[in-house]
């Protein structure tokens, strides 16, 4: 009997394993005897400039090989004029390497520039920056800059919006009813957000090799499923309390939040390193009204359960302040790509507190969410995040 089990378990393996061995060697064929027979066209060079730096008497240029083949950097020019020009560690570049080019230039503060790179083969790639700004230096007023806009686009929107709390708490069913569906709907158009952010961010920064759509979907879909089996899990541990069970709520709608805050900090961060975006009073105030409705969103599964501040309080800051650490990582060390998968998993992290909402709303007694209030809410609640982001 136990030679009988131990000789189906070994069939068991055997059949996953030889589909993956065929695999393997249809693989290994590919690259290797079967190269020259599959080489039908000439594979063509890319350089990515990822990022263009303006330091002082110098422009550095990032660039990765993001082409099928390896490359030589030749020569660099600036407004079409050649320009001497350090590669460091050196010119060649395999699939997906990175070098720094350094120029001696001698640039002006908000005029237009065309950096150019030229590979060996004589293909040349160019990337225009609108206005020059210096490169950011890491220093602690240039940090305390970003916490203090972090703090007036982040948390302090948020803290007011949990203002409303009181409020909420003693409204009826059918009004409470409605602000979990503005909830949903403040939540979709949050997500809506990260996502345009992600994909201009892929189509203006990212190498086509990345895939950028791709990896959006991608990120988006792990984040979901990640947060989703998390909420869930967290939510059945709170449905022993009635008064357990909207904080756990809040806290995956802080969560949500907070993440998509995170990408929105990269996004200012980013846009001040590259000198494209001056925050004026007016600015402020747009980012602030716009973000004052995300802790109405935290607020409102909180009113039906016992006032905490303490705990609504630490909700408010992990909803606001990611944004201070993406202005950080934003402003001193921004990569396209760490962009798109944070944004997009801001965006997953979402949809997720989406779905939580709205079973919950079906748990207070509108079981098929087709109300008054419920339809009402939710286009409100988009309405208002797209009034408010005007002013953004």
């Amino acid at each position: 009997m136990e030679l009988s089990n131990k000789s189906s378990k070994v069939k068991i393996v055997a059949s996953g394993i030889i589909p993956f061995a065929f695999l393997v060697i249809m693989i290994a064929y590919i690259f290797g005897p079967g190269a020259d027979l599959l080489d039908l066209g000439i594979p063509l060079p890319e350089i990515t400039m990822e990022r263009v730096d303006f330091v002082e008497s110098e422009i550095q240029i990032t660039v990765r090989n993001t082409g099928p083949i390896p490359v030589e950097v030749a020569m660099a020019d600036v407004n079409d004029r050649i320009q001497p020009a350090a590669v460091e560690p050196d010119r060649y570049l395999n699939r997906y390497e990175t070098a720094l080019v350094r120029i001696p230039f001698e640039w002006n503060e908000a005029e237009p520039y065309i950096v150019g790179i030229t590979i060996e083969d004589g293909t040349r790639f160019e990337k225009e920056i609108e206005a020059a700004a210096p490169a950011l230096e890491p220093t602690i007023e240039l940090a305390a800059f970003f916490a203090i806009i972090g703090t007036y686009v982040g948390i302090i929107p948020v803290m007011i919006g949990l203002l409303w709390l009181p409020f909420i708490k003693k409204i009826s069913k059918q009004k409470y009813h409605f602000f979990l569906a503005l909830t949903a709907g403040l939540l979709l158009f949050l997500g809506i957000d990260s996502i345009e952010e992600a994909v201009e961010v892929s189509q203006e920064n990212l190498a086509g090799s990345f895939n950028g759509m791709l990896l959006i979907a991608t990120v988006i879909t792990f984040s979901f499923l990640g947060l989703y089996y998390t909420g869930e899990k967290l939510v059945q541990r709170a449905s022993s309390s009635k008064l357990a069970k909207p904080v756990a709520i809040a806290l995956m709608i802080s969560i949500g939040i907070g993440l998509h805050n995170f990408g929105e900090g990269l996004a200012i961060g980013a846009a001040v390193g590259l000198g494209s975006i001056a925050f004026s009073t007016f600015l402020i105030v747009g980012f602030a009204l716009h973000n004052t409705t995300e802790g109405i969103a935290i607020a409102a599964p909180m009113s039906r359960g016992k006032l905490m501040i303490g705990k609504l309080a630490a909700m408010g800051m992990i909803a606001g302040a990611p944004a201070i650490f993406g202005a950080w990582i934003g402003g001193f060390v921004y990569s396209p790509f760490t962009s798109v998968v944070f944004l997009s998993v801001g965006a997953g992290a979402i949809f997720q507190v989406i779905i939580t909402v709205l079973k919950w709303i079906r748990e207070e007694g509108d079981k098929n969410l087709s109300s008054a209030s419920v339809a009402s809410g939710f286009a409100v609640g988009m309405l208002v995040m797209y009034l408010t982001s005007i002013l953004v």
